[in-house]
């Protein structure tokens, strides 16, 4: 048996201002969990108190920096980041995360859903031309072609630059753990889908077992990300989820056209009967979905989803 599919409120949360109207309209789509994500106004956490108290819903996980700083409007999951060189921001860094920490163990969720950072860069980025290119609306194999090209010139000056980064960022997260561990919460460090973002692909094994046995800290898959990965030549999808099948507690779930990402289920390129033989009990399931989405589109995502994983439901799970 599946987990149950949770629903991410970076759907709904920007055009809400009350947090128990925005979990209401989650729970009347027949949605039992949800996700508090990275778009929480600090002006809405009393209605998901509210909403809590009443069980409309239950929350399974939530998102780095929940809820958002004070004065902080929009969803800023890359406000501060860990890799900062910058100790005043690596401050903020650590006194948001604590408060995400404490807010998820409030709000009963058992996974805070966490960005790692990225390489810092001077005056030259040779992330931006990656990214251009990962802007085309309609890309053709040609358009794909020329996103690998940049993306094989642009690695290794990006990888010179991580050494530091990454230093930074295990000694900051190493900083946040045991508050984790008293929270009984699991940071999940998420792969991200920009060449400069932290720990890359490859380096995400290494990461995470540079903490000790039994700390509180897991892999976080974006199928998305992971997919949009693949499309740039940096890794092959379902090779990337076996190797780290055995450090995953869940999924960030969504399609990709082209290169829009965040798209409904079952109406993209992504192999959902792939990713399901990845799925334990165990799992953490939330569709993440664009804002602009309707009910209608939603739903039928969910229910995409629920096919394909009662279909897999009868095939042996994958294994790390």
């Amino acid at each position: 048996m599946s987990p149950p599919i949770a629903l991410s409120t970076c759907w709904n949360s920007p055009r809400h201002t009350d947090g128990y109207e925005m979990l209401a309209e989650i729970a009347a789509l027949g949605f039992e969990y949800a996700e508090l994500s990275h778009g929480i106004r600090l002006s809405l956490v009393p209605g998901i108190v509210k909403a809590l108290s009443e069980k409309l819903v239950r929350i399974r996980s939530t998102h780095n920096f929940c809820p958002l700083p004070p004065g902080v409007n929009t969803a800023s999951p890359n406000l501060f980041v860990p890799t900062t060189g910058d100790e005043k921001q690596a401050t903020q860094w650590e006194r948001y995360t604590r408060r995400s920490i404490d807010f998820a163990n409030q709000v009963g969720a058992s996974i805070l859903v966490t960005h790692m950072g990225v390489v810092s860069h001077g005056w030259i980025n040779p992330a931006k031309k990656v990214a251009r290119l990962a802007e085309v609306r309609r890309p053709t194999a040609a358009d794909i072609d020329r996103l690998q090209a940049a993306v094989e010139e642009a690695m290794p000056r990006i990888a010179k630059k991580r050494g530091a980064p990454m230093d930074r960022l295990v000694e900051r997260i190493s900083g946040v753990l045991e508050h984790a561990r008293a929270a009984g919460l699991t940071l999940g460090a998420e792969n991200r889908e920009k060449v400069d973002e932290l720990p890359f692909d490859a380096d995400m094994l290494s990461f995470l077992e540079q903490f000790p046995a039994g700390a509180p800290i897991a892999y976080w898959h974006d199928c998305g990300h992971a997919h949009l990965k693949e499309k740039m030549g940096l890794i092959r999808h379902e090779e990337h989820l076996r190797a780290h099948a055995a450090r995953l507690a869940g999924f960030h779930i969504h399609d990709v056209v082209g290169f829009k990402d965040h798209m409904p289920p079952g109406s993209g390129e992504i192999d959902f009967a792939m990713i399901a033989r990845f799925v334990r009990p165990e799992h953490v399931l939330v569709l993440e979905l664009n804002p602009r989405l309707d009910p209608a589109e939603v739903v039928e995502s969910r229910d995409h989803l629920l096919k394909v994983f009662a279909s897999a439901a009868t095939k042996p799970a994958e294994s790390g």
